[in-house]
Parts: C-alpha cells; sequence; structure tokens
C-alpha cells in the first residue's frame, strides 16, 4: 500500500452534500489526483447531471462515471428479484459491484484509492455501514474512508445556501420537488410509502411506469411487489388507487430512512 500513490474520490451523487464533500477534498489534497465518482444506473433525472457538471466546472476535477449497462429492471428480470424496500440487487450490482471494479482497477494502475462521503452527523448507522462495507474489501486490502461532514457542524441548508449563493449552481430539480433524494430518478425502489405518495402527486407519468414495470415482474415472477403492507405484497396499482380515492387517508407506514445506495444521494 505504501508504494501506491493516494487517489482521493469523492463518491458523488448529483446531491449537495457530496458535492460539497469534494469540495472540502479539494480544498485538503489538490486538484491533482482528485476525482469525482459516479455510478450512473441509467435512470437517472437529466438534471442531476447538469447539477453535476456545474459542480465539476466549479471545484476544478473530473467526473469519472461508470455503467454497468443494465437498468434496474433489467437487474430485477435477470436475478428474478424485484427490489423493495427490504432489498434491492439494483444497488449492489449497479453500484456497489461497480465501484469495487473500479477501486481493484486503480490499484492494478499503482493507485491507492481514498473514499469521501457526504454522510451527515444523523447517519451514524449509514457510516458504519460503509465503513464495514469498504474495511472488509472483497478483493484485497481494506480502503480508506473519509465523512468530513460527519465530524463537521455544518447543516444541510448552510451547503445549499454555499451552492446556490456563492457557487452560483442551482440545486437538482427534484430537490426543489419536494423529493428527499434523487435516486433514479424518483423511481428508487426502497423510497417506501410516503416517496411513491409524492412521485405520483409530482410525476404521476413516472409512477406509472414504476406500476407497469412492478406488473410486467409480477407475470414472470409470482407475487412480488415494491411495498408491502402488514407484512404483505400490497402493489402501486392498488396503492394509487387509494391515493385516487382520497390521498388524505391513504395509510404511511413510517419509513426508516430513506436513501438507499452506497454512494449517498443527499
Amino acid at each position: 500500500m505504501s508504494e501506491r500513490k493516494p487517489k482521493y474520490i469523492a463518491m458523488f451523487s448529483g446531491g449537495a452534500a457530496s458535492a460539497y464533500v469534494a469540495y472540502l477534498m479539494v480544498q485538503k489534497h489538490g486538484k491533482d489526483n482528485s476525482i469525482l465518482f459516479f455510478t450512473d444506473t441509467l435512470w437517472e433525472n437529466k438534471d442531476n447531471k447538469r447539477f453535476m457538471i456545474e459542480v465539476a466546472e466549479e471545484i476544478g476535477i473530473d467526473i469519472v462515471t461508470v455503467r454497468d449497462g443494465r437498468t434496474p429492471e433489467e437487474v430485477f428480470e435477470e436475478t428474478r428479484f424485484l427490489g423493495n424496500s427490504r432489498l434491492a440487487k439494483c444497488s449492489s450490482e449497479l453500484k456497489v459491484r461497480q465501484t469495487m471494479i473500479y477501486l481493484e482497477d486503480l490499484r492494478d494502475e499503482g493507485y491507492e484509492p481514498i473514499l469521501f462521503f457526504g454522510i451527515g452527523k444523523h447517519e451514524k448507522r449509514r457510516r458504519e455501514g460503509i465503513e464495514a462495507l469498504y474495511g472488509h474489501f472483497p478483493l484485497g486490502e481494506p480502503i480508506k474512508t473519509v465523512f468530513p461532514l460527519y465530524e463537521s457542524n455544518i447543516s444541510d441548508d448552510e451547503i445549499k445556501k454555499i451552492i446556490t449563493e456563492e457557487w452560483k449552481i442551482k440545486l437538482p430539480e427534484m430537490y426543489h420537488l419536494g423529493f428527499s433524494h434523487a435516486n433514479c430518478g424518483g423511481r428508487c425502489v426502497r423510497g417506501g410509502f410516503n416517496h411513491y405518495k409524492h412521485l405520483y402527486e409530482t410525476w404521476p407519468s413516472v409512477y406509472i411506469e414504476q406500476e407497469e414495470m412492478e406488473k410486467r415482474l409480477r407475470e414472470q415472477l409470482g407475487d412480488v411487489t415494491i411495498l408491502k403492507r402488514d407484512g404483505k405484497p400490497f402493489t402501486l396499482e392498488e396503492y394509487r388507487r387509494e391515493l385516487d380515492k382520497d390521498s388524505k387517508i391513504a395509510k404511511k407506514l413510517v419509513e426508516e430512512n430513506d436513501v438507499p445506495c452506497v454512494c449517498h444521494y443527499a
């Protein structure tokens, strides 16, 4: 490890927190051997990409984008498992696996990756999960993970103010539309009831896309659903009909927060 040259990597989600962490990383370690790293699921909202490009230009480092080439739906079909709030193989296949391949390639090239994440103080459990994952790197030696916001008192609102007022960069569209995260253009299968309620109210056509995907996979796999109610399958079509009937009485479940993927969307 001591012979490898450090490569500082901001795990870039397309959101505000990871953008600011990238800035802090560059301030400390410089632009040389610093990159923004993004795993593309091919479902991303196009305005996330606009934001990412503007952030990269502001900070002065490149974005490295990797793609598996499959969409989440294609992963569900091939693995014969529909992702849900408890388990989503789209995350492990399209994000985690692609990240591991890239990091191993870096080591083969003589670099030692050091990963920076936009994990805040309120996300202790997620930090521990990330540390455990990269601390037991499956292809070799552990990889160092850094969480600048975890040790900081800076709030999400302060970060967004810096980006919009000092950097003069508009935040991603999904922030302005009230989504709690920007995963997969609103189609995140781990979003839960409240997320899908907001998706239906905001982008009904995207909700219908998810509903139709779920129907296709149910035809292949049986009684599987993205959502569950009282431990039983509950389809997006059933939920939509409930919301159409009376959104005020539509049952909400208290979800464990929200953001599913290791490459954090904040």
